[in-house]
């Protein structure tokens, strides 16, 4: 029997990529195989994964949608390539952290917590209402008036009434915590508001918020606020949403603190701009809400039961001991809800995750726990045929979880999945059935396919990756000897045990140990805050498409004084987002023209071409340069353009140095943060950080979404700064940075409540002798 034309269709075809750094990349990838792509970071994976191949496959599933839906869902342009074939739905699982949304928990964004909800309000004793009385983000109302309705005869008009029961917890609005305010950070009670009393940041007098206050009329702009009355002060921080006119405009004012709670506080403290959230780490506490115990639930919500359990007890189980709980429950009236509850809470117990609990914030997850969780609903699907896109799935995973992640991958490719995994780790690379290899460089000089093969023809070929791919880092022959100690005493947030431990001083120390068993907990709850200690974590940098690096690491400041300088005339001239900006494209360099449910176009600027500043500012240079030419430029040629010569600037020249040796050489200082993959925004994040004058340093994976071979450069910059005389503390999983350690402490020995105490404390080749904990045992087989 011959074979159908239909089994023909046994590849994706991409032909002429130019996404982003892409230069005309044509390749094809094999369909219900799984196929890892590798390459320095930056050389162009996932502009060829996530920004044509992805990309593509969501556009055309959304035009199927009727031209009334699309107008809802976001508009993609298509990606510039000349063919895209053979393409199937395509499920996106990347690292992007959840929304750091207050009211969003685990059990929220998944579909846990509706699942318990209906669960509850069936089984529930005393029965209090339908799912929605279980709900903290629904509050309880009730109400009636009048409904009037037009009708052929006139207005008729007739009463109704309405009453919700919700689970909403009244006092703290369904978030488990309270605030108050230090009135000091507010406002300087021996200034008036013209005086620019105001403290919260974009408050200022000149601004419009200024002037709403200014002219509110509640109270005199022009008197000190330690002189206000009673009803002035109230007014000024208390006052309910009022309409007034200001400056013939019609305005909301609204008192200062619940305008502060609407416009900071719904937001999650990690997701903030860095001065806001300056700002409310100083002027707002976070208490635990007396009524709901943090819970978010009202009382009558807590005060149903299955078999003694409340829906607030089971979300703040660890997930695997709710799994264990949901099987004893044996309720034919709720079969199926049961059946689809045991499945979820398995799913993520062998995704890794059982050691969770449902009411865990969704902004406090790791960027490799968000990713794990979007896996969670893709586990027990029945959809075959589809391509599943991972971005570096085996971030924040220990050696002995990847063997999990790398068997759920191979689950998804042997149900007749095309799996594509954005990777550098060598354990994910081998378990692949076809690499592509992206390069030779990053930014400008990638872009290419260098290789294509199986993963043991990559070791063989003469790329980056191929010479790194059997890398493995040696214990040092000698260790540095500690210079004092960072006491933690009695740790106990999250599951933590008491955890008691002398952090040395003056030496690189790896936290390490498997996901979930505390090592962040350690360093958040006990480490961060105290003086002289700077955390840079995970937490992804955010930006508009108007961010930079110049911008975000504070360079663009220096840079603009020094061109003022030169030319005798005001910085706000050399940024594009003041006074020197093209007017005809408000200093984007690209007019962007919105056409509803079809994609967005954007066109380059016709007055600047793009470099988005005022013909008469680009007159102006510094060193020959004007300022469009220094944003061009790639780090390591402003490294040389400022550190010497006519534009020798030593404060720009210090934060490029900085860049420069985290390894973003290749990146030019006005590549708009939008377009930085994950690994190119931690790396920026910690040059800035390193900036912050402090004697610890605590890094959290700094290795993640790097190369191989820049694991090398990372371990230099870390030596760098340990023989400058800062301690370095590392929560790491990579085998190469532990055997670099000078002193290595072990958390462990599970997740969640089976870990949260300290398994081993000594130097690498003692863990490697003993062998007694996972890490020792994948140390000591990783260093042979």
């Amino acid at each position: 029997m011959s074979d159908h034309t239909a089994d023909s269709h046994d590849l994706i075809r991409v032909g002429g990529a130019r996404e982003n750094n892409l230069k005309n990349v044509s390749v094809e990838i094999p369909k219900r195989r799984l196929t890892v792509f590798t390459g320095v970071s930056g050389s162009g994976k996932s502009s060829l994964v996530f920004d044509t191949i992805a990309a593509e496959s969501q556009r055309l599933i959304n035009e199927t949608y009727s031209a009334f839906v699309q107008g809802f869902m976001p508009s993609l342009a298509r990606p510039d390539v000349d063919v895209l074939d053979g393409l199937t739905t395509a499920i996106i699982v990347d690292q992007e952290r959840m929304g750091a949304n207050i009211r969003s928990t685990l059990g929220t964004a998944t579909d846990a917590n509706a699942l318990l909800r209906i669960l509850f309000s069936r089984l529930g004793q005393p029965h209090i209402g339908t799912s929605q009385a279980f709900s903290f983000n629904v509050a309880s109302a009730t109400g009636q008036g009048a409904l009037k309705t037009q009708k052929a005869h006139g207005q008729v008009a007739e009463v109704r009434s309405f009453s919700i029961t919700g689970g909403m917890c009244p006092r703290c609005e369904g978030t488990g915590s309270v605030t108050d305010f230090d009135r000091t950070a507010l406002y300087d009670q021996t200034k008036s508001i013209n005086q620019g009393a105001l403290l919260v940041p974009n408050y200022s007098t000149e601004g419009w918020y200024g002037r709403i206050f200014r002219g509110c009329g509640f109270f005199d702009p022009d008197k000190p606020i330690a002189q206000f009355t009673k009803k002035e002060l109230d007014a000024l921080l208390y006052k309910e949403p009022t309409r007034i006119k200001v400056d013939g405009v019609n305005v909301n004012y609204e008192g200062l603190i619940p305008r502060i709670q609407k416009s900071f506080l719904t937001k999650d403290v990690d997701a903030m701009q860095p001065h806001i959230r300056a700002f409310v780490e100083r002027a707002v506490t976070f208490a635990t809400c007396p009524d709901c115990g943090g819970t978010r639930l009202n009382e009558g919500a807590r005060s149903s039961t299955i078999a003694g359990i409340s829906i607030a007890d089971a979300c703040a189980m660890q997930i695997s001991d709710l799994a264990e709980w949901i099987r004893t429950l044996d309720e034919p009236s709720v079969a199926p809800l049961l059946a689809k509850l045991r499945q979820l809470m398995d799913s993520f117990v062998e995704v890794g995750l059982g050691y969770l609990s449902l009411d865990r914030p969704s902004g406090t997850l790791s960027g490799g726990e968000a990713q794990r969780t979007k896996l969670v609903s893709h586990l027990g699907s029945s959809l075959t045929d589809v391509t599943y896109v991972f971005d570096e799935p085996s971030i924040g995973l220990h050696p002995h979880d990847i063997q999990r992640m790398n068997n759920l991958l191979q689950q998804l490719r042997d149900k007749g999945n095309t799996v594509l995994v954005v990777e550098h780790k060598p354990e994910v690379i081998m378990i692949a059935d076809h690499v592509i290899d992206l390069g030779p460089g990053a930014g400008s000089a990638g872009g290419e396919v260098i290789f294509e093969g199986t993963a043991d023809d990559l070791r063989r070929a003469d790329t980056l990756t191929g010479r790194h791919l059997d890398d493995r880092a040696r214990l040092k022959p000698s260790v540095r000897k500690p210079s004092g100690k960072l006491e933690v005493r009695g740790a106990n947030s999250h599951n933590l045990q008491d955890v008691d431990v002398d952090l040395p001083l003056g030496v690189l120390v790896v936290l390490t140990g498997v996901a979930g068993s505390g090592k962040s907990s350690l360093v958040s709850g006990s480490v961060e805050g105290r003086d002289g200690v700077v955390v840079i974590d995970q937490g992804a940098i955010r930006g508009s498409r108007r961010s930079n690096p110049a911008t975000y690491t504070g360079l663009l400041e220096p840079i603009r004084k020094a061109f003022a300088k030169a030319n005798g005339v005001k910085p706000a001239l050399f940024s594009a987002n003041s006074e020197g900006a093209c007017p005809s494209c408000n200093g984007n360099g690209v007019i962007y023209t919105d056409l509803v449910m079809l994609a967005g176009v954007a066109t380059t600027c016709e007055e600047c071409g793009g470099r988005r500043f005022q013909a008469q500012v680009l007159e102006y240079t510094l060193g020959g340069r004007n300022i469009a030419e220094v944003l061009a430029m790639p780090v390591s040629e402003a490294v040389e353009f400022f550190g010497a010569g006519e534009a020798r600037t030593p404060a720009a020249h210090t934060i490029l140095r900085r860049m420069f040796d985290v390894g973003l050489g290749y990146l030019s200082l006005g590549q708009p943060l939008t377009t930085l993959s994950g690994g190119e925004r931690q790396r920026l994040k910690l040059a800035t950080r390193m900036g912050a004058n402090g004697g610890v340093y605590v890094l959290d994976e700094p290795t993640t979404g790097l190369h191989l071979a820049d694991v090398e450069q990372l371990l230099g910059l870390l030596d760098r700064l340990v023989d400058a005389g800062t301690s370095v503390i590392v929560i790491e999983h990579h085998q190469a940075v532990m055997a670099h350690a000078d002193w290595i402490i072990d958390l462990g020995p599970g997740a969640g409540h089976d870990g949260g105490r300290i398994v081993f404390e000594g130097t690498p080749a003692d863990l490697v002798a003993s062998a007694s904990t996972l890490t020792g045992q994948h140390l000591a087989q990783y260093v042979g």
